[in-house]
């Protein structure tokens, strides 16, 4: 589909799910994923034909950084790849699936202002009839259309406001 690289740190339930669904318009070299745990990513790469990777490496190569820990450890995770996404010559997307957690306060535990897109996946997404609510912040057109086209396979994909979200959440 094109050359940009979806990386994963978050091998979950719903890490593995959306990764599963990019793999599927995604070559196996463009789908990185890191976890806690590494023999859980590792396991979820040989799955998926994918590229298992620690968390600094997923933040340096990734074009779409899907962050997906439980809101409560983003801060020590975000801290763990600061560095790298500082460094970066050019920003990535990041891609946060943690309840509660808005665009802002993503961008200030990162410390970097890079576009973010903000997801609400449900448990349908596992086999491609989820509804991910979305919302975007700081992203080129382009990047949300590379966005949806990627994750097309995970459901139906719902653009709304930001201050929509956890309510829409609740609902879908």
């Amino acid at each position: 589909m094109n050359e940009k690289i979806f990386g994963f740190i978050g091998c979950g339930n719903m890490g593995s799910a959306l990764a599963a669904a990019a793999r599927k318009n995604l070559s196996g070299p463009q789908v990185l994923l890191a976890n806690r745990t590494e023999e859980k990513a590792r396991r979820l790469a040989d799955r998926l034909d994918a590229q298992a990777a620690d968390n600094v490496t997923v933040a340096e190569r990734a074009d779409y950084l899907f962050l997906g820990v439980k809101p409560q450890m983003m801060a020590d995770m975000l801290e763990e790849i600061r560095d790298a996404l500082v460094d970066r010559e050019t920003p990535c997307v990041l891609v946060s699936m943690a309840a509660g957690l808005t665009i802002s306060t993503i961008r200030k535990m990162a410390g970097v202002d890079f576009p973010v897109i903000r997801i609400m996946p449900n448990t349908p997404s596992a086999i491609g009839k989820g509804v991910l609510l979305c919302c975007a912040n700081g992203c080129e057109p382009e990047q949300v259309e590379t966005f949806k086209a990627v994750m097309s396979n995970a459901g139906m994909l719902d653009f709304i406001e930001e201050s929509m979200i956890d309510a829409g959440s609740a609902i879908s």
